[in-house]
């Protein structure tokens, strides 16, 4: 069996090695990427098979936990780095052809870096190692949203630094305050001993931790840097910010909630806390007439809904959540991939720009509208799936607070609904802009937005396909006791 490890490591190797192999060829550093993610994705399948059947525990140092630093490679942590995997090949492939301006070396070395900080945050078993990866891919984040070196660029990375390193700050501070606690920095051995300490003690720092991680998971209020760091990066970068780094974040959220304090005391502020975050973000997208502000407030929708379903703290609603995590990934991704190649032939974001651009780019704006149809939730699309997922879950309750919180809900899809079918119809039933000519994206650009338009139709006809891995995923998250067991025996 392949070492878990390497998923990390390859990509982290590849980004240091990329400035040596440059001497050797030039022309050839941009597939680095490529060649490393395809990599990862095939590690990644291998072990789903593995980590579903018993969490495969990698001990580095020679110790056993939790004493050596580990990686739990469970259904949780294989399901987001095959995610993760993903995406990383079909962006760095898109990028191909859509990077050809700016330190084009340092694009794929920090791209590698970003990537390799987030798998190492769902793999890691240690809240330390949780914040030095989380820290890569922050870092790594700032840079590439500057990437252009325009003002806006610029500004927008400084804002992001800013706030996330406030943010770093305070998870720093919430690990210091555990560690002096418990004395420990597995995440299984303070999980295992966290109610030998007074609950009133464990708010400040399970408050720094959930707020530090919340700013990068852009959950309202902590979302001010999103939307100007996501339409001034390279929509390559955006797509990976969207549909990677957040959820990312959210992911830590969630398994500092889950695993180490106890979320139930917690879960009525997070519930409404989801809903707030998905109505503002859908109504703040409804005013935009940016295209790429629109899919970035949309995007903290997303992540609304996603803490919503979460909050539900059932076996149901946890797996409605990972299965919204992986439908906004797809949906999200491809549109932002779409819209860059768009914007590239209009020579603005400006949604007004895109008049009639349905008949000068009848592929990609296709794509598009697949992503937008799956993002508001309308079948076939996996994202009809997911949400009647949440929808399903919330109804479980049987209360009226969760009734009236779905009503919320399917008044944010509506919202969603509208901007979105209002983009549909500027591209296809306005009058055209003249001077653009009929030409499609690249092929390097149009094979990974396929991809994802496909794997959007199969996943939602046949959703089945990923329940496998679903399920023990939801179980692994709300059943700490086995999560501790698995890594500490």
């Amino acid at each position: 069996m392949v070492n878990p490890v390497l998923l990390i490591v390859v990509p982290i190797g590849l980004a240091f090695l990329t400035p040596i192999l440059r001497f050797i060829s030039k022309k050839w550093v941009k597939f680095i990427p490529v060649l490393g993610f395809i990599f990862n994705l095939a590690v990644s399948i291998s072990l789903i098979p593995a980590a579903i059947h018993d969490p495969l525990i990698v001990k580095l140092g020679g110790f056993a936990p939790p004493f050596s630093i580990v990686l739990v490679v469970g259904p949780v942590g294989i399901l987001f780095a095959t995610l993760i995997s993903l995406a990383g090949v079909l962006v760095s492939f898109y990028a191909l052809s859509y990077i050809k301006e700016g330190p084009q070396q340092k694009y794929h070395m920090l791209y590698m870096l970003l990537l390799a900080g987030a798998t190492g945050v769902v793999l890691t078993g240690d809240i330390f190692n949780l914040f030095v990866f989380f820290e890569i891919l922050c870092i790594s984040s700032y840079a590439l949203v500057a990437y252009l070196g325009n003002k806006a660029g610029i500004e927008s990375a400084i804002k992001y630094l800013i706030q996330g390193s406030i943010g770093s700050s305070l998870l720093l501070v919430g690990i210091g305050l555990l560690y002096g606690y418990f004395g420990t920095l597995n995440m299984a051995d303070i999980a295992s001993q966290i109610g030998t300490v007074d609950a009133s003690r464990l708010f400040i720092p399970m408050a720094l931790m959930i707020t530090g991680l919340g700013i990068e998971a852009a959950i309202f209020p902590l979302n001010a840097w999103l939307p100007d760091a996501h339409s001034s990066a390279p929509s390559s970068i955006s797509a990976i910010l969207s549909g990677i780094a957040i959820e990312v974040g959210l992911y830590a959220v969630i398994r500092v909630l889950f695993t180490l304090f106890d979320v139930s005391s917690f879960l009525l502020f997070m519930l409404v806390l989801g809903v707030v975050t998905l109505i503002i973000g859908e109504l703040c997208a409804m005013s935009q007439k940016n295209i790429k502000r629109m899919l970035a407030y949309s995007s903290i929708g997303q992540i609304g809904l996603i803490v919503f379903a979460f909050s539900l703290s059932s076996n149901f609603g946890v797996g409605g959540g990972l299965f919204q995590m992986i439908s906004h990934t797809l949906s999200k991704a491809l549109l932002f991939l779409a819209a860059g190649f768009m914007i590239y032939k209009t020579g603005s974001m400006e949604i007004s720009s895109f008049e009639g651009i349905g008949r000068k780019m009848p592929l990609t704006a296709l794509l598009f509208t697949i992503g937008t149809f799956s993002l508001v939730g309308l079948p076939p699309f996996v994202g009809f799936a997911s949400k009647f997922m949440i929808i399903r879950a919330a109804l479980a309750k049987g209360e009226m607070l969760y009734t009236l919180l779905i009503g919320l809900v399917l008044l944010a899809t509506v919202i969603e609904g509208s901007y979105f079918f209002k983009v549909i119809q500027v591209m296809y039933f306005k009058g055209s802009k003249t001077g653009i000519t009929k030409s499609e994206s690249p092929i390097t650009g149009l094979i990974p937005m396929i991809i994802f338009a496909s794997l959007i139709i199969f996943i939602g006809v046949y959703p089945e396909f990923i329940m496998g891995i679903i399920n023990p995923a939801a179980s692994e998250l709300i059943d700490k006791f086995s999560y501790i067991r698995s890594v500490l025996g």
